[in-house]
Parts: structure tokens; sequence; C-alpha cells
């Protein structure tokens, strides 16, 4: 009889040989270990990110108190978010990664409106309107009549855009935040018309703070800025063929 071979515990895959680490080649062993599934872009973009954050990790000289601290803010951000709130969104917002992956993804030519960030408080329960209509429910607010002309960079109408419009109400609240919504109030869904038109009723605008209750909130306070922004509406434009643009 052949001798038993020795029983190997917890045996698995085996991955590639790893060094002694040190803080020099410990962000190349971290690549390489992460570098074994068969999904490239996942492959790239995490030894980017991983290389990155050891490069701030390094330059900063990072304590482990900061790192704590910084862990604490993710998770208290994971913690307040919910089905109409999403920190994460507020975050990115705050950081300018919103803005920068809009003008990534969606460059903008010469004459054409400039994008800007979705922001956190955008739903998919908004109904379709037809033009004129109203699509607000606050009697409080002052009302605005809002005429709107889709037009190409050469100053071409454009039919069969579909809109999305939403904004706060007068107490500059979006309708989300208010534990007692029903129904969707101060957004719609509309489509232009031969000539590039949409109207609807609505309120005019008024200044509001982001939400500022919670971690993002804290963060701007400690950076010295504050939570206001200038009164606006939210603009999305979609139709197949076209670069959909939010602004």
């Amino acid at each position: 009889m052949a001798p038993a071979e020795p029983r190997r515990e917890n045996s698995g895959p085996v991955g590639p040989p790893l060094l002694d680490l040190t803080i020099d080649n410990i962000t190349p062993n971290t690549v390489r270990i992460n570098s074994q599934s068969d999904d490239a872009r996942l492959t790239y973009l995490l030894s980017r990110l991983v290389t990155h954050l050891h490069d701030f990790a390094r330059e900063t000289r990072l304590s482990t108190d900061e790192w704590m601290t910084g862990l604490e803010f993710l998770i208290a951000c994971g913690k307040i978010c919910s089905d109409v709130r999403n920190e994460f969104i507020l975050l990115s917002d705050t950081l300018g990664l919103s803005l920068l992956l809009d003008n990534i993804n969606h460059p903008k030519p010469a004459g054409a409106t400039e994008g800007s960030v979705l922001g956190p408080f955008h739903t998919h329960d908004a109904p379709l309107l037809e033009n004129g209509a109203s699509m607000t429910s606050d009697p409080a607010g002052e009302p605005m009549l809002a005429i709107c002309t889709v037009k190409d960079t050469a100053g071409n109408p454009i039919q069969g855009i579909k809109i999305d419009i939403w904004e706060t109400d007068s107490s500059g609240h979006y309708d989300v935040q208010h534990s007692d919504r029903n129904e969707p109030s101060e957004r719609c869904v509309m489509m232009s018309d031969a000539e590039g038109k949409f109207w609807f009723k609505g309120l005019k605008p008024v200044s509001y703070p982001i939400p500022h209750d919670g971690p993002v909130g804290k963060l701007l306070e400690r950076l010295g800025r504050h939570p206001w922004r200038p009164a606006h509406v939210h603009f999305m434009f979609e139709k197949e063929g076209w670069d959909k643009l939010i602004t």
C-alpha cells in the first residue's frame, strides 16, 4: 500500500504567491491578488482604485484614527439612506464627482446646454401630463407658467422628446421629503410637440438647503461650506438616438 497523502486543511483555489509585504510593495501585491477575475473592466477599475487609494494614504501619511473616522462617516451615510434619500448621491455631488462623471460620459459640443447633476430627489413615479397641465398641488407658492422649446445645436426644434421635470414646493422641500406623501407633486413627465415645445404650470422656484441633518451636512459644516442651493427647476431630456441631458 502506498502511504496516504498528508491531509490539507481548508484546501481551495490557490492564488498567486505573495511577497513579504512592505509599504512599497503592498500596492502591487494587492493589485495582483485582485486580478484573477475574468472581468477585465472590473480588474482594471479595482487596480486603479487600489493604486490611487494607497498613494493617497502614503502621500498624506494617513493615520489609523483618520481612516477610522472616514469609515465611520461612510457607515453613517449608509444608515441614513432610505428609498427616498440617498446620502451617497449627496456625497458624490458635494465632492464634484457627479458633475465630473456627467462631463466625461456626456461631453457637450459647442452651443449645447451644459449638463448638471441628477441630484438625490429624482423619482420614477412622476405622472405623464399634457401640455398646459399643472404639476403642483401646493397652494402656497407663487404660480409659474413655464413655456419651453427643445432645439438641436443648429436651432431646429425636436419633436417627441421625453422631458422629466421636478422642483421643490414653496417650503423648499421635494415631495419625497414629506412623511405624509401619498402621490407625486411638483414633478411630471411631458413630451415635446411638433414644434419642440412643451409648457406647464408649476411654482416659481425657491432657494433651499440640501438635507444637512446627516453626515454630509456635518461634513459641509466642518469644511466651512453652506448647504444652500439657488432656486432652480430640474429637467431631464431623453430620446432614442440623442444624448441624454440633465440640466
